[in-house]
């Protein structure tokens, strides 16, 4: 039986032991994405490429973790020429860039690569079975770990903390500024049409009421907004357990006053299914990824407060060029449009040029010496 058909009743039962017949959008999503056994990213449904429902950067190329390995590299030069170099991806799926990182660092940086350790911190079952075979040239190099096994080892020198498209996945809050304040919007059952519905509820006392407090009164008359307080907290959790090292998030958002901006009326919740993007959360749940755009403002301002200072912000197009993605273009004189090379200056033109990935897409890295 289906994700979706297994799902519905699960939440449904949620709601109905809910004393308000209503569950959060945040549990909502959470269920549909991390459940066990029928969430989103833990099911064994192919998600990524042209099978799935859609595509990431590092699936054009292989030219992501190459520049990626590059950076490390350079980066590793900071801790000292002979320390160890620990890194770390956190929700790295298939391990596809991971692997593309590992590759380029065996083949073109030995040196560093004797004294790197790679650390993957995947959640789903099914993605760390994936990555055990992708990084099968690897395996002396990499280990895995929970994210708890993970804190408790720490502090951790000379780490580098790397996320592709993680936090974009988190479980957000929704809130809903109606009749001069913000609400928050909830999940019921809809018994006469058979679907989930929304309702607006007053935001309880906690830490969303105290992120929404410091909301800018700009927001408009009927505006809907995302919060994510899970990618807030995670970065104080990575951030506090870093003695020396950076963290370098790589995801589609801006910064605040471009979220709250008035063409966002609707927020910047979206779904993807097939390779088609649209804005029913609600459709067949767990068959579906669900995503908002990142807040790169709440992530600075979280940083700061565990002693992570913003070094760079970014965009991915930027990022790539000032790490030598040019530099990979090649030359070639063959007229075959399929041949290694052509393939790969393809890629490199996507990768600059599309603006779903080129200009959408931000990295932020922020640093503790």
């Amino acid at each position: 039986m289906r994700s979706e058909q297994m799902l519905t009743p699960i939440i449904r039962r949620l709601i109905r032991q809910s004393p308000e017949q209503c569950i959060s959008f945040e549990n909502y999503m959470e269920q549909c994405l991390y459940h066990p056994e029928y969430g989103y990213y833990m099911n064994a449904k192919e998600k990524i490429g042209r099978s799935g429902d859609y595509y990431t950067s590092s699936a054009i190329g292989g030219l992501l973790g190459e520049v990626l390995a590059d950076y490390v590299v350079n980066q590793a030069d900071t801790f000292g020429s002979d320390e160890p170099v620990t890194v770390v991806e956190w929700g790295g799926g298939t391990g596809d860039m991971a692997r593309q990182l590992l590759d380029q660092m065996k083949s073109e940086h030995p040196a560093v690569y004797r004294r790197l350790s790679f650390i993957s911190v995947e959640t789903s079952v099914y993605h760390r079975t994936h990555q055990r075979r992708s990084f099968a040239g690897h395996l002396n190099r990499v280990s895995w770990l929970t994210e708890q096994d993970w804190l408790q080892q720490g502090p951790w020198e000379n780490v580098i903390v790397l996320s592709n498209e993680l936090l974009d996945a988190f479980p957000v809050h929704r809130v809903q500024f109606e009749k001069g304040q913000l609400l928050e919007i909830w999940v019921q059952w809809n018994d006469a049409d058979k679907c989930f519905s929304e309702r607006l509820m007053p935001i309880p006392s906690g830490p969303l009421q105290e992120y929404v407090r410091r909301l800018s009164l700009d927001v408009m008359e009927g505006q809907q907004l995302e919060v994510n307080l899970a990618a807030d907290a995670w970065l104080r959790r990575i951030g506090n357990a870093i003695a020396r090292g950076q963290v370098v998030t790589i995801d589609y958002g801006d910064r605040a006053d471009e979220l709250i901006a008035p063409h966002r009326m609707n927020g910047t919740l979206i779904c993807y299914r097939r390779h088609l993007a649209h804005d029913d959360p609600y459709f067949e749940p767990g068959s579906q990824d669900i995503t908002s755009h990142v807040n790169f403002t709440d992530l600075i301002r979280a940083g700061l407060a565990v002693g992570l200072q913003p070094s760079e912000f970014l965009t991915q197009k930027q990022f790539l060029v000032h790490n030598g993605l040019l530099q990979k273009l090649q030359d070639t004189l063959s007229q075959d449009p399929f041949s290694p090379a052509a393939r790969r200056n393809r890629a490199i033109r996507q990768l600059l040029l599309s603006d779903q990935m080129s200009e959408l897409f931000k990295v932020l890295i922020q640093i503790k010496r």
